[in-house]
């Protein structure tokens, strides 16, 4: 019984060390870091005629800028609130009273 108890415990841990390596915010986050750094690049390098064409506004600067904070914001969200794993204890008292 009690290496039927190590095994559910340790099938639980590798389940919430999954939970946390693959939320959306991580995903969602990193994503819009790494566009929003090529497109402030884009932005930054624009020539005359680019910015020509967009009425003198620098849009790929703007929307860079905008798609970096997004993403900086879900990881900053990520890193404050984090997942947490239902505990064991929980689970199993719930079971127990739902049992009796």
């Amino acid at each position: 019984m009690s290496d039927l108890r190590h095994e559910v415990s340790e099938l639980e841990r590798k389940s919430a060390t999954a939970a946390r390596l693959f939320d959306i915010r991580r995903i969602i986050g990193g994503l819009f870091v790494v566009y929003g750094v090529i497109v402030t690049v884009a932005g930054i390098t624009a020539s005359d005629a680019d910015l020509k064409k967009a009425e003198n506004i620098n849009i790929n600067l703007w929307t860079g800028l905008g798609m970096l904070a997004l993403g900086l914001f879900f990881l900053v969200w990520l890193k404050l609130r984090p997942v947490v794993p239902p505990a064991v204890e929980d689970a199993e008292a719930a079971e127990g009273a739902s049992a009796h």
